[in-house]
């Protein structure tokens, strides 16, 4: 891989919660900017730094490292209250000048009732969403109904299209229940504090991006959730409301496809995925207990609390998301999580599917084919470089490698940036 100058994105190709944030944070170090392109604060991961934990929703990782700049894009949906109460969180830790963050005025607002009606609707779709009104956010700006950062600076705009918005809304709760009347004016009070902590931040994003990628600046693009989660090629409905890939990456920060170098695809060394849907590989009560506890593998979604299920490592999975994606290289992540086991298993295929099967239906029932491999019954965290694994670790590694045509260019052996094997660096000279 190119090492160098130059932008590389980051994507998930599993179900999200894959470690991203770890890897975007040691990257972060050699970027000068770092992008959030889609989604919104029901995203989340935890970045250890000395041991103090740093936990992120929406403001990219790489904020952590003073000499970054940090933009938002126009393709996420932003919650005020929740965006502000991180820049206030992250200030009290003592992340310094975290004014160097910079919101597109593109972005899509996040207002109460695309919460009320998010969880209203999970009620009876029970899709697994996190109740952040994501969904329903989404949804209004393909209507075209939506409100966007740009209405929000503006008092009288904003004034105008909220009340049409409170209007829709009356009328679809009512179909839900009488009892749910909206007022816009506690609403349009609300949100005009908003706006003026949030007209500090508010910038030409795209234009910046541009400039500092027609310089050949190191531009780091921050995927968000994981290739499964996306809204047209996941296990849908089980999915969330933006697209996930690398191409949406593209369309949410306002670039051309031309300016995304590299793409870097993060996995865990076996799978998780939290919510329903279909998971081919989820372990069965006996092999579950084989793990160590959820909270000791750090399965426990950093948003909303719920433990992750689990399986084990699923090739096909992977092989279908380095398609979506365009991935050059792989992060695998979470190594030791596997220390203690005896046995590992990856699968390799599905039984009477050669191809991953489009239809959620069809992949929850599909038979895994599995090939074991022994367990390497070590402590890997201590290791200091690749070569410090065991020959058994090594082994599973080359495995997936060859399965999936792409090779691993860093692995993750505990949450701590010192934790991190390199195979391959990107941000180089």
């Amino acid at each position: 891989m190119k090492k160098g100058k130059g932008s590389l994105a980051v994507v998930g190709m599993q179900w999200g919660d894959e470690g991203k944030g770890k890897i975007v944070d040691l990257l972060a170090e050699g970027a000068q900017h770092i992008v959030r392109a889609q989604g919104g604060n029901n995203a989340g991961h935890t970045i250890v730094v000395s041991g103090k934990e740093y936990r992120f929703h929406l403001i990219p990782s790489g904020i952590l490292y003073p000499h970054t700049q940090c933009y938002i894009g126009g393709g996420t949906v932003l919650d005020p209250a929740s965006l502000i109460t991180e820049v206030e969180r992250l200030e009290k830790q003592g992340v310094p000048n975290v004014k160097r963050l910079y919101i597109s005025q593109y972005a899509q607002i996040v207002f109460p009732y695309h919460r009320l009606m998010d969880q209203l609707r999970e009620k009876t779709q029970q899709v697994g969403t996190t109740g952040k009104g994501i969904g329903p956010c989404y949804t209004d700006k393909a209507n075209r109904i939506g409100i966007r950062l740009a209405d929000l600076l503006l008092p009288e705009v904003f004034r105008a299209k909220l009340q049409a918005n409170v209007r829709i809304k009356n009328r679809e709760l009512a179909e839900i229940d009488p009892h749910f009347i909206l007022d816009w004016e506690p609403i349009f009070e609300e949100y005009m504090s908003y706006a003026a902590v949030l007209k500090e931040y508010a910038a030409p994003v795209e234009e910046m991006l541009f400039h500092a990628s027609k310089k050949q600046e190191r531009i780091l693009f921050e995927g968000a959730q994981g290739a499964f989660l996306d809204t047209t090629f996941g296990t849908y409905p089980y999915v969330t409301s933006s697209c996930t890939l690398a191409g949406g990456i593209c369309s949410g920060a306002g670039i051309g496809p031309t300016r995304i170098g590299h793409v870097l695809g993060v996995t865990k060394a076996y799978t998780t995925r939290v919510g329903r849907g279909p998971m081919p590989t989820e372990l069965t009560p006996e092999e579950l207990l084989l793990f160590p506890e959820h909270t000791v593998s750090r399965e426990v979604g950093t948003t909303t609390g719920r433990k992750r299920r689990i399986g084990w490592f699923d090739a096909c999975l992977l092989k279908a998301a380095v398609g979506f994606n365009g991935v050059d290289t792989i992060a695998l992540t979470k190594l030791d999580i596997l220390d203690a086991l005896d046995e590992i298993k990856i699968c390799t295929g599905y039984k009477q599917h050669p191809s991953f099967p489009a239809s959620t239906e069809v992949l929850s029932c599909v038979e895994p084919i599995y090939e074991t491999h022994l367990g390497w019954k070590r402590p890997t965290r201590e290791a200091q470089s690749y070569d410090d694994l065991p020959k058994e670790a090594k082994s599973y590694i080359r495995c997936i490698e060859e399965i999936c045509g792409v090779e691993v260019s860093l692995v993750s052996v505990g949450p701590e940036r010192e934790r991190t094997l390199w195979l391959d660096r990107f941000f180089d000279e």
